[in-house]
C-alpha cells in the first residue's frame, strides 16, 4: 500500500489527451493494464483495498504515473499503478468536480470519493502535502510541455488554453 500515490498531480492541460494508451493502442493497453493488476495482486496500490471489497465498482483501474519536471515542461511516463475507483477518482478530482457540475455524479458521491482519499491521506499523515501539492513556482509554457514515452516526445494535444476549453484536445492523434 502507498498513500502517496494519491498525491500524483495531474496532467498538464497542454498534454491532456496524449497517453500511452492512445499512442500504443487498445491491445498494448489491456495487456499492460492487466499486469499492473497482478503485479498489485488484485489490490489498490494506494488504498490497499481488494478489487472484491472496493466501494461502488469490484474492478481496478490503471493509472499513469508520471515524473513532471514543470520548468523544463516534460512529463516522463514511469508505469502504470492499480487503483479502486475512489482513489483513481480522487487523483483526478478535477475531472469528478466536471461530473459534478454536469450532474453526472451526485453531490453524495462527490462527497464520499473525496472522503476517502483525505481520510487515507490523513492516516499517513500526507494531508498536508495534498494540500500543497499544486505549489508549483516555475511552469513551463504552453507550447514548451511534451511528454516522454518510450523515448519519444509527443507536444501539446493543443495550440492554447481556448484550444483546450474548446475540448479539441480530445482529438489528439499520435
Amino acid at each position: 500500500m502507498n498513500p502517496k500515490l494519491l498525491l500524483h498531480p495531474n496532467i498538464p492541460k497542454p498534454l491532456h489527451g496524449i497517453a500511452p494508451r492512445v499512442i500504443m493502442g487498445g491491445n498494448w493497453w489491456d495487456i499492460e493494464r492487466k499486469k499492473a493488476y497482478s503485479n498489485a495482486n488484485y489490490c489498490c496500490e494506494a488504498c490497499g483495498i481488494h478489487k472484491q471489497d472496493a466501494k461502488l465498482h469490484k474492478w481496478l483501474e490503471a493509472h499513469e504515473i508520471y515524473k513532471y519536471d514543470y520548468s523544463a515542461g516534460v512529463a516522463k511516463f514511469v508505469r502504470l499503478t492499480a487503483l479502486c475507483h475512489y482513489c483513481h477518482n480522487f487523483i483526478h478530482n478535477g475531472r469528478l468536480e466536471m461530473l459534478l457540475r454536469e450532474e453526472k455524479i451526485t453531490m453524495a458521491l462527490y462527497d464520499d470519493i473525496m472522503n476517502h482519499g483525505i481520510n487515507i491521506l490523513k492516516k499517513a499523515n500526507l494531508l498536508n502535502e495534498w494540500f500543497d501539492r499544486h505549489d508549483v513556482t516555475t511552469l513551463a509554457s504552453w507550447h514548451t510541455w511534451k511528454m516522454l514515452f518510450n523515448g519519444k516526445l509527443y507536444g501539446p494535444s493543443t495550440n492554447s488554453f481556448a484550444e483546450w476549453e474548446q475540448g479539441k484536445w480530445k482529438n489528439w492523434k499520435p
